[in-house]
């Protein structure tokens, strides 16, 4: 029995990455999970698992090529039949060791591909009525559908739409909720022509928002007053511009100014950073912000916050995970750091600087970057007075820190040279009002300004 090994969905909204290696060649025996493609999306590189055991037929990619979810990737003959075909060419090999150099194979019983289906999965889910995956990429997207609870391997099924993945796909492009989609095809599957229909419907509802999609302005031809050259534009820098498109066509943004007196910090800073150093780290001043905002987001927890627009309803996370925008020579890319309200500031500054190696040495995995409630951007280290970032959606808020200066400031009456940090919160003004924010940013300066008040320790 052969398998066609299509290209899996590698996370939300990613459709294709460039393929940079092939970890396989025809005839191998691969094991399931084992790293076959190593692919680069627009948000990560990211190794791609074989769903099954068996030896390589025919690989159908290329590296250099640019690879789309649901594409066949290679034919696998699976099983016992991969094996057998295997010890016929190789009869001389031992079941545990190969008589020559190379993987040791070890036969084991063929695992099963996913869970049995419960009752809970609705019929006609996949292709056909009676919940038969009609395709592996049907099949992959079961499996998405369980998770693991706690250390133990029992799993839940969650609702799935009786769609293709491709068609989930697309009704995440237009913001459609393709629960809420009523299908029209045998069993309520959902085709492409629902999912539009339904969507206009949206639209067409009285206080419904236009589409946010706009055709892209004919460019004149730059030839004619000088020679050009054109590049494409890589994943990272394609999927920045489309994720600031969105969010600045669809979050009414405002930002907030302020300055917070850093001389005091900066003696600390100073006095333990060799403390974080030793451990790996660097005692930064987004180490130190990263802290602060943790304690910030529990006073003010509309700024770790979501809007569910479709529900009318706000999403209050009660999980504390904070991105940090890091520049690497490929564009900006976000890590997340976790549990941030649980570790000390030495702790933040040496996952910190592990995860800005990680995202320049293109080592980030795709959950690397997902889950964070609040963002952090600091170009204080290149210079700038101010700058206003743009909220990273389903976020409502950013805070942007520039390079701090001495500047004379008045003390008591008199004139003194203090180091003066500016920060700049920018929100998503549907849910924040402008009080809240300057609030906010002032609690902020002020745990700057008093660092006393965070231990360095804990």
């Amino acid at each position: 029995m052969t398998t066609e090994f299509r290209l899996p969905e590698l996370g939300e909204n990613v459709e294709a990455g460039d393929l940079l290696k092939v970890l396989v060649s025809v005839g191998d025996i691969i094991n399931r999970d084992q790293p076959v493609l190593e692919l680069e999306t627009d948000k990560a590189t990211v190794e791609v698992p074989s769903p099954v055991y068996g030896r390589i037929r025919e690989i159908h990619v290329k590296e250099g090529e640019k690879v789309k979810v649901g594409q066949l990737i290679l034919t696998v003959e699976d099983g016992a039949q991969g094996l057998a075909v295997a010890r016929e060419e190789k009869p001389e090999a031992s079941r545990f060791a190969p008589a020559t150099p190379g993987p040791v194979l070890v036969e084991m019983p063929k695992p099963e591909v996913m869970p049995s289906v419960s009752a809970a999965t609705p019929v006609g889910a996949f292709g056909e009525p009676g919940g038969t995956p009609s395709s592996l990429e049907e099949l992959f997207d079961l499996e998405s559908a369980y998770v693991k609870q706690g250390s133990a391997e029992a799993v839940r099924a969650r609702p799935l739409a009786p769609a293709a993945p491709s068609i989930r796909r697309l009704a995440r492009e237009l913001g459609v909720d393709i629960n809420q989609v009523s299908g029209t095809g045998p069993g309520g599957r959902i085709s492409e022509a629902d999912v539009k229909a339904h969507a206009k419907s949206l639209i067409s509802q009285p206080g419904a928002r236009a589409g946010t999609l706009f055709a892209a302005a004919p460019l004149p031809d730059f030839t004619r007053w000088g020679d050009v050259e054109r590049q494409a534009m890589n994943n990272v820098r394609r999927k920045t511009a489309e994720r600031m498109s969105y969010a600045w066509s669809t979050v009414p943004q405002v930002t907030q100014y302020d300055k917070a007196d850093v001389t005091t910090l900066e003696e600390l800073r100073k006095r333990y950073g060799q403390r974080a150093e030793e451990v790996g780290g660097k005692l930064t001043v987004t180490a130190v912000a990263l802290r602060v905002v943790a304690s910030a987001l529990k006073i003010f927890p509309q700024f770790a916050a979501s809007i569910d627009a479709g529900r009318n309803e706000i999403i209050y996370k009660k999980y504390f995970h904070i991105g940090v925008a890091v520049d690497t020579d490929r564009g900006l890319l976000v890590p997340v750091i976790r549990d941030v309200d649980k570790k000390n500031i030495v702790e933040l500054s040496v996952e910190l600087a592990h995860a800005a190696e990680k995202a320049r040495n293109k080592k980030l995995a795709l959950e690397d970057m997902e889950g964070g409630v609040f963002t952090i951007t600091n170009l204080g280290g290149i210079g700038g007075t101010a700058f206003s970032p743009i909220v990273n959606a389903p976020e409502v808020a950013i805070l942007g820190i520039s390079r701090a200066r001495m500047e004379p400031v008045l003390v008591n009456g008199t004139f003194q040279s203090r180091m003066m940090l500016p920060v700049s919160l920018s929100y998503d003004h549907r849910l924040i009002d402008g009080a809240d924010a300057a609030r906010f940013l002032r609690w902020v300066a002020e745990a700057l300004e008093q660092p006393f008040l965070l231990s360095i320790e804990g």
